[in-house]
């Protein structure tokens, strides 16, 4: 999957550029190409170095958390919504505090850091599944919620931006908050459909009812708010959430005679190593990129999807944000991508950029996670779980365009 994508993106931009030789006569074209593959490796080196202190940091501060405890009692806590969502799960089975950890991991918006945790916690699930090649119910379920993405705090965004130059790299925290939670809600109500889950149970109610009436009341107070305070608001909440969490890991820890500097070591070495292994990943899709948008193949195919918005009467400043949307299905790395090199061509904080932000905070690489998680266990009938994965996925995107025409319009 990602080989045909890497592969097209190159190919495309060969084609696009001899087209612009050969019909409008723009020689400099091949120049431009050579220039941004160079340019782009360098731009990854950079992003590189604030990536390894980010994952560093957080999964430091995580190994706190779950040497004080924190990551068993919200396994203790979310057990009996557990139960009721995958019943086929005993309770105090291993793979309910895995499943906690990778949610803590993907909330703290470390998907890097998140997808060894979800691995360990399909294959704990797999060890329940009575038909092996088959994903089970509670296997979708998990994987429909990670492809949802519910990302409480943005970190590796806040750091793209942050190496960019934005002057507040939180800027976009509410609006990833909320376009997450719709994202969230979409994937759980789409495979509680299709798995007849009883959403109305009174358990289950307990747990979402103040979660949607919480939500739901904050967005009204938004709603009376005028947009440089909801940017304010953003940008205070985003910074006291993100320094409360670290305050409170170390407080509790500390509190349980946890030895918080060892811990901390420990898992920034985990951090390291997880880093350490993307480089790679993020030269090759950066160079891709950077290549298609100088063929002007990018730029083409974005003007049509204007013209096409124009024709219909709406605002056409989200297409710029797009690319991040299309490719954010089939590979995070080909996303964060597009993300930098929108942020660099229109601006850290312009329009296009908080969207596509947005977008990589809300959404996560549908067709990655599918063929990762799954084909780690051995899974190759995955049923519901790709229709209910992309349904959230798309509720994401639309719910992140909306919300940032709110906050920043």
């Amino acid at each position: 999957m990602l080989n045909g994508l890497w592969l097209g993106f190159f190919l495309v931009a060969a084609v696009a550029a001899l087209a612009q030789w050969l019909v409008a006569g723009n020689a400099a074209v091949f120049a431009s190409m050579v220039e941004a593959i160079f340019a782009m490796a360098k731009l990854s080196v950079d992003v590189m170095v604030l990536l390894f202190g980010t994952l560093t940091l957080w999964l430091g501060f995580l190994k706190i958390a779950e040497k004080a405890g924190i990551v068993d009692a919200l396994a203790r806590l979310l057990g009996p919504l557990f139960a009721r969502l995958m019943p086929e799960v005993p309770r105090g089975h291993p793979a309910l505090g895995l499943i906690t950890m990778n949610f803590a991991a993907n909330a703290l918006g470390l998907d890097n850091a998140a997808t060894p945790i979800g691995l360990k916690a399909m294959r704990a699930l797999q060890e329940l599944n009575p038909r092996p090649g088959e994903a089970s119910n509670a296997q979708i379920l998990f994987l429909v919620l990670n492809a949802s993405s519910l990302t409480l705090l943005p970190v590796t965004i806040f750091m793209y931006r942050a190496q960019q130059g934005a002057p507040d790299p939180t800027m976009v925290f509410l609006p990833i908050l909320l376009a997450t939670s719709g994202s969230t809600l979409a994937g759980l109500l789409s495979v509680a459909l299709m798995q007849r889950l009883r959403l109305w149970d009174p358990v289950v109610l307990a747990y979402l009812l103040p979660g949607a009436l919480i939500l739901g009341s904050f967005m009204a107070f938004l709603a009376g708010l005028s947009a440089t305070a909801v940017a304010s608001l953003s940008s205070l909440l985003g910074n006291l959430t993100l320094f409360g969490l670290i305050i409170a890991f170390v407080t509790v820890a500390a509190l349980r005679r946890v030895a918080v500097y060892e811990a901390f070591v420990e898992g920034a070495k985990e951090g390291f190593d997880v880093a350490k292994g993307l480089l790679p990943y993020l030269v090759a899709m950066l160079v891709a990129v950077g290549v298609l948008r100088a063929s002007g193949a990018l730029d083409l195919a974005l003007e049509g999807i204007r013209q096409g918005v124009q024709w219909l009467g709406l605002d056409t400043r989200f297409v710029d944000a797009l690319p991040t949307a299309l490719v954010k299905p089939f590979s995070g790395s080909a996303a964060r991508a597009m993300l930098i090199e929108t942020m660099q061509a229109k601006g850290v904080d312009s329009f296009p950029a908080l969207v596509a932000a947005t977008i990589q905070g809300s959404t996560e690489t549908t067709f990655y996670v599918l063929a990762v998680y799954f084909g780690a266990v051995g899974i190759q009938r995955a049923r519901h779980a790709v229709g209910c994965a992309l349904f959230a996925e798309l509720a994401g995107v639309v719910c992140a365009i909306a919300v940032c025409y709110w906050f920043f319009a």
